[in-house]
């Protein structure tokens, strides 16, 4: 299962790399791509929750826009 996101507020590798450490630590992700240049985050892995996603990258101070 993948889901995509537009993440809004990531302007450089310190934070591409919270918000992937932060979705990372959710059940069942296996994989993130985050494309700093389009604000996109690609989630891959198994029974993925919006809620636990969304919840993950405001963790990490970013606000998820749009998720499918």
């Amino acid at each position: 299962m993948k889901k995509m996101m537009m993440v809004e507020g990531m302007t450089c590798g310190h934070c591409e790399m919270a918000v992937k450490k932060s979705l990372s630590g959710v059940d069942g992700v296996q994989d993130v791509v985050v494309d700093l240049s389009t604000g996109k985050v690609e989630v891959e892995g198994d029974n993925l929750q919006d809620n636990l996603l969304i919840e993950a990258v405001d963790d990490a101070g970013y606000e998820v826009k749009e998720i499918e």
